[in-house]
This record gives C-alpha cells, sequence and structure tokens, in this order.
C-alpha cells in the first residue's frame, strides 16, 4: 500500500474508460488479461447479430472518424467563477457558461452524467450565416481561445459556411454529432431532448439522433408554426420550423400532458345532474380494422326511452360486452341525445379522464416568431442581436411537455437566454423548482451595446429576474415557505488553473530546466482560491452548486464539502495539526494542494497513515 496520497485527476472524464466500462459489465468475457477487448471473442458471443458485410445502411460524412477523436479527447480546462456577473452566487442552482459548448459538455460529464431531465437546443440552422464553428476535427481548448475573437491564426474569420463549399452539410455534422453524443450522456433515463431545426439539415439531424439515441428512441417531429403568413419570396414559402423528439429511454421516458384549454371543459357539462359530475358524449364504439366481429361485443343496446334496439355500425363492435353496458345503463352512464332518442353514446366525466390532453405533432397554439422578437425588444432595447429569436411562450410549452417540477434543463445553444426566461416564468407560474444550465460562446455581435451574444444572454437572464421580481413583490413566498432561485452562477471556460507538465517540451537541458521552474509554484498566476475549489469540485465529479461551507480549523481555512463528506484545504502551508484535525472528522475524501507539505515527506507520509487509520476513503493531493 503506497505511502503517498494519490493525485486528483484533472482531466475530464474518459469517454472510452466510461464505454469500455459497460463492455465489460455486459461481455465480461470479451476482455483479455490486459484489459483489451478481443474482438473475434466479442463476436461469437454475439452470434449471428454481427453485421460483417461490407455495405451497411446508415448516415457516413467526411470527417465522421474524426469526430470520435473529437469526443474521446479529455479536457483538461477548468470553469472560473465570475460573482461580479452573477445574481445570488452563493444560494441559486442555476448556471449561465461562457464557453465553447464542446469543451463544456467534456468538463460537465463527471459532474452531472444522467442528471439532466431535458434538453432543448436551438442550433445554428447551417443557413451560410450563422455557421461561427471553425472546421477543425480536433478542437481544443486553444482552439476556443482563438475562435472567441473570431479569427484564427491566420487572421481568417469563422463566419460562414457556404453552400458552395464541398463538405457545407458535413461540417455541420462535424460540430453537431460529438456534441449530441456528449449530452445523450448527461440525460437521466426519463430524460428528452428536443431540437430546433428547418428543412435544411431536418434529414440529416434525424439520422444523426437515430445513431446516437437509437432510431427506437424516437418520439416525434413538431412541426410549430413559427410565422401567420408564409414568407413571399419563394413560390411554397415555409412558415413552420420543425422541433425533433427523442428520449433517452423511450420506455421510461416521462412527458406530461397539456392543460385543458378553456374551451375544452367547457365541453363538460352536467343537464342531468349526474352524481359523478361533468360529462362530455363520447363514442361507445370500438373500431376494428377489417370489420372483424367478436362476437362478445356484437349485440343491441336497448334504448330505455324508446325500446329501439340499437346495433354497432358496420365498422366495429361496442367498446364493452353486455354485462358492462348494463351496468353503465343501470348508473345512466349512456346518453342517448337531448331529445332521448338517438344512437348510444358513452357518458365520459370530467373526474374520470386524464389530467391534461395528448399534445399534437402541429403547433398552431406556441406563440409565433414576431412575440419572441418583441420581448426581447421590450426587454433589452438597443441591446438585441437577434432575428426571430424563439418566444419564451413556445419553450414555457416545451418545459410542461419535457420536464418535472423539478427537473434539470439543459441548454447548451442558449443564444439569447429564451430557455432560462421560460424556466424562471414557468417556476414562477406553477411554484416549480427548475434549475438550468445555459451555455453559450461569448461570440462577438458587432453591437457595440451588447458585445458577444454571452452578455446578452446574461442580460437578459437579470432582467427578466428583475421583471418577476418586481411581479412577486410581497409574495415571494410560496406553497411549503420556498422561495423562488431567481438568481444564476456565471462561470466562464479558461485553462486549469493548474500548470500541467508538457510532456512535448523539446528535450534539451535548457526547455526542462524551464518545466522545473514552472513546477516550483505550478498554480497560473492571478488564479483565486474559489477558482481552485470550483475547478477541484468539477474534476472530482461535484455539480458547481454543491453546497460548501468555509471552516476554520486548527487555524487554517478548510472547505467543507457536502455537508462535510469531503474536506479541501487550498492552505500553501499545511501543519501536523490540521491534517489531523481534518482525519478526525472521518470525511470520505480529503485533497490538499501538493505545495502545501512545502517538500516535507515526512509530514505527508504521516498525513497517509492518519487518513486511513481515521477511515478516509480518499486522500488526494493536487
Amino acid at each position: 500500500m503506497s505511502d503517498q496520497p494519490e493525485k486528483l485527476d484533472l482531466t475530464s472524464a474518459s469517454i472510452p474508460d466510461a464505454q469500455r466500462a459497460k463492455l465489460r459489465e455486459l461481455f465480461p468475457e470479451v476482455f483479455t488479461e490486459g484489459g483489451k477487448i478481443d474482438f473475434e471473442r466479442l463476436k461469437r458471443t454475439l452470434g449471428e447479430t454481427v453485421d460483417a458485410g461490407k455495405e451497411r445502411f446508415g448516415l457516413t460524412w467526411p470527417g465522421k472518424a474524426d469526430c470520435f477523436k473529437t469526443i474521446q479527447q479529455p479536457s483538461t480546462a477548468t470553469l472560473r467563477p465570475a460573482r461580479d456577473e452573477s445574481v445570488s452566487f452563493d444560494t441559486t442552482q442555476n448556471l449561465i457558461i461562457e464557453g465553447d459548448n464542446l469543451e463544456v459538455l467534456k468538463l460537465l460529464q463527471k459532474s452531472y452524467l444522467g442528471k439532466v431531465k431535458m434538453i432543448y437546443i436551438d442550433p445554428p440552422y447551417n443557413t451560410g450565416n450563422d455557421f461561427i464553428y471553425p472546421d477543425n476535427y480536433s478542437e481544443t481548448l486553444e482552439t476556443y481561445l482563438t475562435y472567441t475573437g473570431q479569427v484564427d491564426s491566420a487572421g481568417r474569420k469563422y463566419a460562414v459556411n457556404t453552400e458552395t463549399d464541398g463538405r457545407f452539410h458535413s461540417k455541420w455534422l462535424n460540430m453537431m454529432y460529438p456534441r449530441l453524443f456528449l449530452a445523450r450522456n448527461l440525460l437521466r433515463e426519463d430524460g428528452v431532448i428536443f431540437i430546433s431545426i428547418d428543412d435544411g439539415e431536418i434529414d440529416n439531424l434525424r439520422k444523426l439522433c437515430n445513431e446516437i439515441f437509437g432510431e427506437e428512441h424516437f418520439v416525434e417531429q413538431i412541426i410549430w408554426k413559427k410565422r401567420s403568413t408564409p414568407p413571399n419570396d419563394k413560390i411554397i414559402g415555409a412558415n413552420h420550423d420543425y422541433i425533433l423528439v427523442f428520449a433517452k429511454n423511450l420506455e421510461m421516458v416521462g412527458l406530461n400532458l397539456r392543460e385543458r384549454t378553456q374551451e375544452q371543459l367547457e365541453r363538460y357539462q352536467n343537464p342531468d345532474q349526474h352524481p359523478k359530475g361533468e360529462w362530455t358524449a363520447g363514442d361507445l364504439m370500438a373500431n376494428v380494422k377489417g370489420g372483424r366481429y367478436v362476437a362478445s361485443l356484437y349485440f343491441p343496446i336497448r334504448n330505455p326511452n324508446t325500446g329501439e334496439e340499437h346495433y354497432p355500425s358496420s365498422n366495429g363492435n361496442w367498446r364493452f360486452n353486455q354485462d358492462k353496458i348494463a351496468g353503465l345503463l343501470a348508473t345512466n352512464e349512456i346518453y342517448f341525445g337531448e331529445d332521448g332518442k338517438g344512437r348510444p353514446k358513452l357518458k365520459r366525466f370530467l373526474r374520470d379522464v386524464k389530467d391534461g390532453v395528448t399534445y399534437p405533432t402541429i403547433w398552431d397554439f406556441a406563440p409565433l416568431n414576431t412575440e419572441g422578437s418583441s420581448e426581447m425588444a421590450s426587454l433589452l432595447g438597443s441591446m438585441t442581436a437577434f432575428e426571430n429569436p424563439k418566444p419564451s411562450g413556445l419553450l414555457i410549452e416545451l418545459i410542461k411537455l419535457g420536464s418535472t417540477k423539478d427537473g434539470l434543463v439543459l441548454d447548451f445553444f442558449a443564444g439569447s437566454g429564451t430557455t432560462a426566461h421560460a424556466i424562471l416564468t414557468q417556476n414562477k407560474n406553477d411554484g416549480g423548482t427548475r434549475r438550468f444550465i445555459m451555455i453559450q460562446l461569448p461570440e462577438p455581435t458587432g453591437n457595440p451595446d451588447s458585445k458577444t451574444i454571452a452578455e446578452i444572454t446574461k442580460e437578459r437572464v437579470r432582467r427578466v429576474i428583475t421583471k418577476l421580481s418586481a411581479e412577486d413583490a410581497g409574495s415571494l413566498i410560496l406553497e411549503g415557505g420556498t422561495k423562488p432561485d431567481f438568481g444564476f452562477k456565471v462561470f466562464k471556460l479558461q485553462t486549469s488553473n493548474f500548470k500541467a507538465w508538457n510532456s512535448n517540451v523539446a528535450k534539451e537541458p535548457a526547455a526542462l530546466a524551464q518545466q522545473l521552474e514552472m513546477h516550483v509554484q505550478h498554480l497560473v498566476d492571478g488564479r483565486t482560491p474559489e477558482d481552485l475549489l470550483f475547478e477541484i469540485l468539477l474534476k472530482s465529479g461535484f455539480a458547481l452548486d454543491t453546497p460548501v461551507e468555509a471552516l476554520t480549523i486548527a487555524g487554517k481555512t478548510v472547505y467543507a464539502v457536502e455537508q462535510g463528506a469531503m474536506l479541501v484545504c487550498l492552505d500553501n502551508e499545511l501543519t501536523p495539526a490540521v491534517v489531523q484535525a481534518m482525519a478526525d472528522r472521518q470525511p470520505v475524501r480529503v485533497i490538499c494542494l501538493d505545495a502545501g507539505f512545502a517538500g516535507n515527506d515526512q509530514l505527508k507520509t504521516n498525513a497517509v497513515q492518519q487518513m486511513r487509520a481515521r477511515g478516509v476513503t480518499k486522500f488526494q493531493t493536487v
């Protein structure tokens, strides 16, 4: 057993390791002694289900193989807190993250794996003007830090993806594939993703999602009427967009019913003062394909008012057998029309039906794009830099359909912040405690009033919070005594707070000496203890809204995470007293700065022994 503490892994979760773990759980027999996969064994295990043919049905394009390299490349970046740009930083559970969504999605894999109830994204539609991601299959943090300035190393802009480009669709697919792959990992088993898109890429997107989510987990393709009239610049003008819906697991997906409209509720009346309350007439027929008759369901129903006998129509049978019908007649639950002489119908009582109605695929009831523009103008005035942003009313309907009242919602193409706006509004409307994670690239807008889209995202949500807080003034306590979460933490993507050893440095004395000199002090200049703390939380698998309490133990500041389950000490001068005091608290995990031991190997060795003696499961240094 080692007498040295374990080193904290400062990279994001390894996707290949996670995939291998899943495979080992299902097929342990296909792994060799060295932990490699024996594909011949795998073929034998799976038998005839293996497709060994050269021609297979599926979507392929130039660069697809490199998408997997991008997915498998771990991130060493971090997310730095920005308190001055946040609202209620210490109490809120909402997050707005400024940075490239690919890198951020990698960083969220440890902390948010399987925790997101609903994802909504409105990605670039690939119209030729809205595509700002570089054609670089091996995107890295350095790539992001370069193109946040919208130019590459040669000064070329990353602004367009023109249809004359030979890889017009391939570029878009290369951008979308790894992001959707990583996003799926974050969904709960009952989770669902909604993706807005238009005709340009709907076909490719559907095939892409079939591969990532599985064709069997397709839910529906919603048609949203976004304009009241079609554009007149084409022979046939499209006045709709699509919203593609896929589940993590269709058998477990939790989708909700749509609230009944006032018009639908008014259909239920109680003209005969029935003791079961309001009802509406429904069909008693059970249509059977091909008109096949079932003897037990084919019989006459006698009208007690006229004595007339009514048989099922020619295309089916009655819904119930004779005994059930007799019971319904006895309790006055069959209706024969206003005059009592019509064909029999079933009384459907409001109290017996579900809490709502099924959502349709054609959404002509949601607000139009013009309302989204009006919202932006009202909230942001000259800051707005969006043409036809999605209206919050559309997102509210999607949230009602796809989220629970306490679910976590992710939008990694946050844009103007419509999703956050909708969540805050719906929480206010129904007392929900939904939380959000918004991710947005700080793409320059060219508007002097709003430097980047990420700035618009944050400012819009601030103003929504101000507006909702004013509307709720004096009545902020909801049922059960819970205040609505009108706040958000801001984090910004940046290089790690800890200097990494560069293994690619030239093997020359001067270069190696420079590396060694850097690691005498391995913390990046200008980073704060809070920066370090949040990187440790993220790399240790804790959510960014995890409760943290700053304690003073043996004269040193120690952070207690999750009510003391993990203790973190970032002091540069550790003492035997603080080491012993942390061990005595018997946390599950303790993390300290390696520099805190100041080269005192005896103190470090004793610390390992003390932690082990007190049952600390993990003692790590960074």
